[in-house]
């Protein structure tokens, strides 16, 4: 897996999962993953558009997914446990896509860094 395409996953698991919650529970704050997930999605199709900035969209992407992570952890995942349900669900489901793209991102830069 590559970083576009964990990027990419993660991107669109957080505007969907933020539109969900939208829905589910009309409160505008439940945007924020999706607004963060607009942002990781731009830096997505920007550096497939133009490959020599591909390395700072790359960093911008990862520091949009550790804010965003440390936002779904600090602050909605307490929450989230004391309520269950699918609010429970849905932030599962973006922290572990946040997870695994920082993986992949982590594992680029190393690799990158050896070469």
């Amino acid at each position: 897996m590559n970083t576009k395409t964990a990027n990419f996953i993660n991107s669109i698991s957080l505007i969907l999962m933020g539109l969900w919650g939208f829905i589910d529970v009309s409160s505008v704050t439940a945007l924020i993953p999706s607004i963060f997930g607009v942002l990781i999605f731009i830096c997505y199709f920007l550096s497939r558009k133009n490959q020599k900035l591909n390395l700072i969209f790359a960093h911008i992407a990862v520091l949009l997914t550790i804010l965003i992570l440390i936002a779904l952890i600090g602050t909605r995942l307490p929450k989230s446990l004391d309520e269950g349900g699918l609010g429970l669900i849905r932030l599962i489901i973006m922290i572990s896509t946040c997870s695994f793209a920082l993986i992949v991102f982590i594992k680029s830069f190393i690799e990158s860094r050896k070469s």
